[in-house]
């Protein structure tokens, strides 16, 4: 064996001594996202709404995560670009594309449907990149005292909102708020309420960090 393959070969092991407690959190975060996904995609298979139930409750489990893995970095006295990168690209899966795809799977099917659900998750991804850009500049000055535009794991709320319409039977054609019909597609107008969820990640309005 070369020496440049014995190289390779150890990289995602030091890759994994890299990690920290805090990390493997976020790691389960991230899981929890993933696990969202597969559970929405079980239902539009199956149509059993237990599986919508299955992936609202993997959502929390997620922000539970979350909230664990920030409080272990403090405790730990330890944060790091890779935790802050790795908890971004978490968070994208459990908070941006995941409750999109429950909104998705809920009824919100049309093609203006789509398209602010896909506005929603561009300004997540944009909200946690302008966040671990200003994050890092301001850190430099001290403790990071407040977020601008609402933090992503606010999208818990639509989750909440889309498991007490799935409690309700409210699904697909008997969405919430029905639906509007132009130019032969399909507006859900509780839609509009990821619009503004996302329009809200991306505003300059402050927030203190807690």
């Amino acid at each position: 064996m070369t020496k440049s393959s014995q190289i390779s070969m150890h990289k995602p092991f030091s890759m994994i001594r890299e990690f920290h407690l805090a990390d493997w959190f976020t790691l389960a975060n991230a899981a929890c996202g993933t696990g969202a996904l597969f559970s929405m995609m079980t239902y539009l298979q199956t149509t059993d709404v237990r599986h919508i139930y299955y992936a609202c409750g993997l959502v929390l489990a997620a922000l539970i995560f979350d909230v664990l893995d920030g409080r272990i970095a403090r405790w730990r006295q330890h944060d790091s670009v890779l935790g802050r990168e790795l908890d971004s690209l978490a968070d994208i899966i459990s908070f941006g594309v995941a409750p999109a795809v429950i909104g998705y799977g809920c009824g919100m099917q049309g093609l203006y449907d789509r398209m602010v659900l896909v506005y929603f998750v561009a300004c997540g991804v944009s909200r946690l990149a302008r966040y671990n850009v200003t994050a890092e500049a301001l850190s430099e000055e001290g403790k990071v005292k407040y977020f601008e535009g609402t933090p992503i794991p606010t999208s818990l709320l639509l989750v909440m909102l889309l498991f007490t319409a799935a409690l309700q039977g409210a699904l697909g054609d008997s969405l919430w708020l029905g639906q509007i019909k132009f130019a032969d597609f399909t507006l859900h107008p509780l839609v509009l309420l990821f619009a503004v969820s996302g329009s809200l990640m991306v505003s300059r309005i402050r927030f203190p960090k807690l």
